[in-house]
């Protein structure tokens, strides 16, 4: 009996040592299958991004030797010397250094007590690296100042891969017209991979604001413009919002570049606001504002004649004028077209066209298209029509006939003329002879 007792009792105490790995306890720092070992230690994780200690960076996928920084806190009561930190990171993170390399960093000062301190690692992140959240782990070993040996704690955090934005602006029509007032549409897009939010617009160097700067960057201080602030809100990857505004040229800045100098600012991916800016540029035409006049029909040699006048009230020339007449409604009058070349400011332009009929001639009024093509200084063919009625008269009959009279009168007077001639000729050779 004794013996049983004995053997009982041996049994029970050998349990726990046969079982020890069977109960989910927390052994070596309690960090689960970490490929690190955990040992106590007293530095706490506070942060851990993409950039550097004071800037956090907006990375992508395919990204290379990009800074990752970890920031940490010593909340021990004694200041630490020694950091070195290690990175063990998912799949698709790898050191700098090359792959199978250790993503280590060292702390370049020591950290006092109840201060933070700083590591940055660099990463290599490869193409099939998602925007998304990822985990890590850090490894610190340091030492205690006036302690011997080296101290090692090991903390878990997340991280971001957050994509990067890329800002384009770009005028949808970056041709402005002296002269008049120009309504103006810009494109603001986001080109990258991660979005941003709380974007708001400002025109910089206008007018309003030159009385605070002591020089100008560009000359759109010489324009008036209406409105120079807008929020358009967040603007998400590969899409764009615009901004309209309205804006007066003086003619003084006819053929020269208008440069906008536009501000940006915005909260990034992280969370983080910046600021940028970005130049849109416009080309200042000079202004053609043509008017057609005096269309009206005359007879010139018994041809009846389309006359009319065209005066540009702008500051730049026309170029390459044509003028065309067309009939409309029932009128037949032919299309015609005339080449009139430049279109001055300083003089009326007078044009004259012949008038001919598809078919018989039809006299008394005609409905009638006058039509101005030309072209400007940047070569854009523009059209200006006028609609006009003209009254066509019917040839007299008087002209008719004294034209025909003077047909037959002519060829008379010369063989008039001939004989004459002839007969004063034989008469000074018979005196010649006698």
């Amino acid at each position: 009996m004794n013996l049983k007792l004995l053997l009982s009792l041996f049994i029970i105490g050998l349990v726990p040592f046969v079982f020890d790995n069977s109960f989910a306890q927390i052994t070596s720092g309690g960090f689960g299958n970490s490929p690190f070992d955990r040992n106590f230690g007293d530095v706490k994780f506070l942060d851990a991004y993409f950039g550097i200690i004071d800037e956090k960076f907006e990375i992508d996928s395919g990204n290379k030797n990009v800074p990752f920084t970890v920031v940490m806190a010593n909340v021990g009561t004694q200041d630490i010397t020694g950091i070195r930190g290690q990175l063990s990171l998912p799949f698709g993170f790898s050191s700098s250094d090359g792959p199978g390399s250790l993503i280590d960093a060292d702390a370049n000062s020591n950290s006092i007590a109840g201060e933070n301190f700083y590591l940055t690692f660099f990463v290599d992140i490869d193409n099939t690296v998602r925007i998304q959240q990822y985990s890590g782990t850090i490894k610190i070993d340091y030492s205690r100042l006036r302690e011997s040996g080296v101290r090692t704690a090991f903390e878990d955090f997340n991280f971001k891969v957050t994509g990067q934005s890329v800002i384009n602006v770009r005028a949808l029509n970056p041709f402005l017209t002296s002269l008049q007032q120009n309504h103006i549409i810009i494109e603001i897009s986001n080109d990258g991979t991660a979005p941003i939010s709380s974007v708001d617009i400002g025109l910089k160097n206008t007018q309003s604001e030159r009385a605070a700067t002591s020089q100008s960057v560009t000359n759109i201080e010489n324009v008036v413009v209406l409105n120079t602030d807008w929020e358009i809100g967040g603007i998400e990857p590969k899409s764009k919002k615009f901004i309209e505004l309205d804006v007066y040229v003086p003619a003084s800045l006819k053929g020269e570049t208008l440069r906008a100098p536009i501000e940006i600012t915005y909260f990034n991916a992280h969370g983080d606001k910046k600021t940028i800016s970005r130049i849109a540029d416009f080309f200042v035409k000079g202004f053609i504002d043509l008017f057609i006049y005096n269309v009206d029909v005359i007879e010139l040699s018994g041809t009846q004649m389309l006359i009319g006048e065209i005066i540009n009230e702008g500051n730049e020339d026309g170029l390459f004028g044509f003028v065309t007449v067309e009939s409309r409604g029932n009128s037949n009058i032919k299309s015609s077209t005339q080449f009139i070349d430049e279109i001055e400011t300083d003089a009326p332009v007078p044009f004259n066209i012949q008038i001919e009929f598809d078919g018989e001639p039809r006299y008394g009024e005609h409905d009638i298209t006058v039509t101005v093509r030309y072209k400007d200084s940047i070569r854009d063919e523009i059209f200006l029509t006028h609609d006009a009625t003209i009254f066509v008269k019917e040839p007299s009959n008087s002209d008719e006939g004294s034209l025909d009279q003077t047909m037959i009168i002519i060829p008379i007077i010369l063989a008039i003329g001939a004989g004459i001639y002839i007969m004063r000729r034989r008469k000074k050779v018979i005196i010649e002879q006698s």
